[in-house]
């Protein structure tokens, strides 16, 4: 069966299934929820526990020796199975269905692995997971729920702050949701229940954002000129390479001169956005984004971006002042400003 994150607790309050299988990329909720899953098994008597890893020299074999050994004491087993890669191969796949097919009632397993692909999703072994046991796919906390996620934390150890404080905390934990929840404690322990000021806030911070090249795009379609900026010096900051946020910008305006051509042509919106596979929280903004950039903006902006790589390459003379830093924020502004 399948289970959202925020059910566990009812659910562990009910019952102790044999199976848990937690995916995600979001390693601080998928840690909570393992660890909500241990406390409920070690209070239900299942004192043991085993933890396999599979690496490049794992053999299945062990998984399935796990399962069928008691414990010297006679205790009640909790088993777990980490695959940081999401992929078992073949005879992963195949031991994972036969291990689920099979599963000792002396024991708990718990398997965890990172946000699986949409093919990986859709084998054989995934279905067998699903079905045998409780399937917990815990999505990202993305940049538009994040103030919600501050404030839930925030009331959690009673404690409260404006929208302008939670802004500021989003703004600089963006990306890097440990390091959230670490600023968050911090300021539990820092300062006393109830509200908190904006300076209290601001003084207790730190900027610890950590920002995805493939996030830009938001921030140029929704106009948002400060996120974008903060990204950019972000992803400047550590080191990010060049031709590939270049790229990611590169193709976002591509896609935009396709479509706004296309809607002058009389083409309808909702046939492009489906002819160019664009959907979820991307659909949302597009739509304003096309509206408001001109078509010549777009024509010039992806002119723009030749030029910035072959300023990358070495080919030709510096077109902005700075460097090529400089040319892609030069760029992005363009377009999020329209």
């Amino acid at each position: 069966m399948q289970l959202r994150a925020d059910a566990l607790e009812t659910h562990l309050a009910k019952s102790l299934a044999p199976l848990y299988v937690i995916t995600s990329d979001e390693h601080l909720l998928a840690l909570e929820a393992a660890d909500r899953i241990r406390r409920a098994a070690r209070a239900k008597g299942y004192s043991e526990r085993e933890v396999l890893v599979v690496e490049r020299s794992f053999k299945w074999g062990t998984l399935l020796a796990a399962n069928q050994s008691q414990s010297l004491f006679g205790d009640r087993k909790l088993i777990e199975l980490r695959i940081p890669t999401g992929k078992p191969g073949k005879d992963g796949g195949q031991a994972l269905q036969e291990y689920v097919g099979g599963l000792n009632p002396d024991n708990v397993t718990l398997i965890t692995l990172p946000k699986l692909d949409w093919q990986t999703q859709k084998s054989a072994w995934v279905a067998a997971l699903q079905q045998a046991g409780v399937y917990i796919d815990i999505p990202l906390v993305e940049r538009a729920q994040l103030p919600g996620w501050i404030g839930a934390r925030l009331a959690a150890q009673k404690q409260s702050a404006d929208r302008q404080s939670i802004d500021f905390i989003a703004d600089r934990v963006e990306g890097n949701l440990l390091a959230a929840h670490q600023e968050l404690q911090k300021l539990a322990l820092l300062h006393p229940e109830g509200k908190l000021s904006f300076d209290q806030v601001q003084d207790a911070v730190l900027n610890v954002a950590r920002y995805d090249v493939f996030k830009l795009n938001e921030a140029m379609l929704s106009g948002d000129t400060a996120r974008l900026v903060r990204m950019i010096e972000g992803l400047k900051g550590e080191g990010e390479a060049l031709p590939l946020v270049l790229w990611a910008m590169a193709d976002e305006i591509r896609t935009l001169l396709k479509i706004k051509s296309g809607t002058a042509q009389g083409k309808p919106l909702g046939m492009l956005l489906k002819e160019y596979r664009i959907w979820g929280p991307r659909e949302r903004l597009m739509e304003p984004a096309v509206k408001r950039l001109r078509l010549s903006t777009l024509e010039t902006a992806l002119q723009e971006a030749a030029q910035i790589d072959k300023m990358i390459k070495g080919l030709r003379a510096r077109a902005f002042a700075g460097d090529a830093w400089d040319a892609l924020l030069h760029l992005g502004l363009k377009v999020a400003r329209g």
